[in-house]
């Protein structure tokens, strides 16, 4: 049997645990091709798939027919060759060299003898974790990681090879660079090296131009006197957001989209839109939007004041209400006051955003860069035409209480995937105190910190597990014991044990918390309809 254990990873996903690299592979490509009832995504990691799925009740539905697989190994030979041309000049490789007790030549030849398996992706899009299938060379991360590492950079880690597909930090030992193109949006399948490829990594005998530069994704012109929004004030951060991108982990790209979907969700409905149009979202208020048309909107979320000004020399002023549909007459101005309570305002005005989409979403990703760039003042932002009869909607309750949250806040938790990381004790040393909202938390993680009194969690096993899906929501924990609460942005992939996943409406909650604010977790039902 080629699945050794089935894991709960959230309501509606599951983490498998197979044999190795080459049985993940293979049990990928054969769900791929035969999909479970109300699959939706695939992931392998180093000796895992996560299986993401519709609903709880197909997830659950899942198990019993998983149990029955065996996929077997991945042939040897199988997978698209892609040939990776190399100058091995790295910064690290005398000490590769010295780390494995071979001459400099010894690595390259080694490097370059035999195939790379592409077992998974993660980190970044476009980058890949390549298996060795023949000589290893097992070497450590950098004990201090460098704040930049260049594109096209060729690296080793652990029994792993890599190249950066664009400048980020890292602790991989250098032995290389290539010009080959890892990510580009301007090819039909924009990562270069996909899960199942082979790579061969060939000496390069030619100069090679200088690295390559992240590419740059021009915004699309609006005519004058188009409908539009003008970004008069962007506030601390504003950016725009929609449901996200699905069905992209396979290649580094996380899902993105609005963090607190909810807020979202009703900002669009409330102006007739559908409920994964682009919106804007905004963080602690400060935003002034000018209309260009004359143009219906609704701000919901963080609790902020509405304040609209005329272009006249009277400057008539209006306050309207949020969590409801508002008119912002040509040339008016509409400023969102400092936040109250809460963290981030959500704006949707009737028809949408027209910006183009990257990869069939216009969510910008603070992880990887992917989308729209954030707002700045003096963009303008064109509006989509009317399609239809749609209806504005009427005023409703605010996601955000008037009050704000009363703390601590309760987050429902469900146990797993690596809960056996921390046994008994750390689960009730998670649900049994409280924690704090850090203020280095953004909109890839939210960041706990200890209040007095409190303890961190503490594992019962050692070394670190090997690399494998993440999920929204899922509570990563690092070796200081201090969790990581997966938000919107999060990495695909993870080398850090989680011990719960937090239920969806509840990391939506999660994205309206304030550094500062106190936390409780408690377990959730699992049969419960949290999700």
């Amino acid at each position: 049997m080629s699945i050794t254990a089935i894991h709960r990873a959230g309501h509606r996903s599951l983490l498998l645990d197979l044999s190795g690299p080459g049985t993940a592979l293979a049990l990928s490509s054969m769900l791929e091709a035969e999909p479970l009832s109300g699959q939706q995504e695939v992931l392998p990691g180093a000796g895992s798939v996560l299986l993401s799925f519709d609903t709880a009740a197909s997830a659950r539905r899942a198990v019993p027919v998983l149990r029955t697989l065996d996929p077997g190994e991945l042939p040897p030979g199988t997978g698209k060759l892609v040939e990776i041309p190399v100058h091995y000049n790295g910064a690290d490789l005398d000490e590769v060299a010295a780390l494995t007790g071979l001459s400099r030549e010894a690595v390259i030849s080694i490097h370059c003898a035999h195939p790379w398996l592409a077992v998974f992706g993660g980190f970044a899009p476009g980058f890949a974790y390549l298996a060795a299938t023949g000589g290893e060379l097992f070497v450590p991360r950098r004990d201090t990681p460098r704040t930049r590492v260049p594109a096209g950079s060729v690296a080793l880690a652990g029994g792993y090879s890599a190249i950066y597909p664009s400048p980020s930090p890292g602790g991989w030992q250098l032995v290389g660079h290539t010009n080959a193109r890892l990510w580009s949006l301007e090819r039909a399948e924009p990562a270069l090296i996909q899960a199942g490829n082979r790579v061969r990594f060939l000496p390069a005998r030619e100069h090679l131009p200088p690295l390559q530069t992240p590419e740059s994704h021009p915004e699309g012109p609006t005519e004058p006197g188009a409908d539009a929004l003008e970004v008069f004030a962007s506030g601390l951060q504003s950016l725009l957001q929609d449901k996200g991108r699905r069905d992209m982990a396979g290649i580094g790209v996380g899902t993105s989209g609005s963090a607190d979907a909810a807020s979202a969700a009703q900002a669009n409905r409330l102006v007739g839109n559908d409920s994964g149009d682009a919106v804007i979202e905004n963080l602690f208020g400060g935003l002034s939007l000018r209309a260009h048309g004359d143009q219906v909107l609704a701000v919901t979320g963080a609790r902020t004041g509405l304040l609209v000004t005329s272009p006249g020399e009277t400057g008539l002023v209006s306050t309207p209400a949020q969590d409801a549909p508002f008119l912002l007459p040509d040339g008016h101005l509409l400023t969102l006051g400092p936040a109250r309570e809460g963290l981030r305002c959500y704006v949707a005005v009737r028809c949408g955003f027209n910006e183009p989409a990257v990869l069939g979403s216009r969510s910008t990703d603070t992880l990887s860069g992917l989308g729209p760039q954030p707002l700045v003042p003096g963009r303008l932002l064109p509006l989509g035409a009317a399609a239809g009869s749609r209806i504005v909607g009427h005023p409703e309750p605010g996601t955000v209480p008037e009050a704000g949250f009363a703390e601590p806040v309760f987050l429902r938790v469900i146990p797993g995937p690596r809960d056996d990381w921390f046994g008994s004790a750390g689960l009730e040393r998670l649900c049994g105190q409280e924690w704090l909202v850090d203020a280095a938390s953004n909109r890839v993680g939210l960041r706990l910190a200890l209040p007095v009194g409190s303890l961190p969690l503490e594992r019962i096993r050692a070394g670190e597990p090997d690399s494998e899906g993440m999920v929204t929501g899922a509570l990563q924990v690092p070796p200081s014991g201090l969790p990581v609460l997966f938000l919107a942005d999060h990495p695909v992939t993870g080398g850090y044990p989680v011990i719960g996943v937090v239920a969806e409406r509840d990391v939506w909650t999660a994205a309206q918390l304030r550094p500062g604010t106190r936390i409780r977790f408690s377990l959730a039902d699992e049969d419960a309809p949290v999700e």
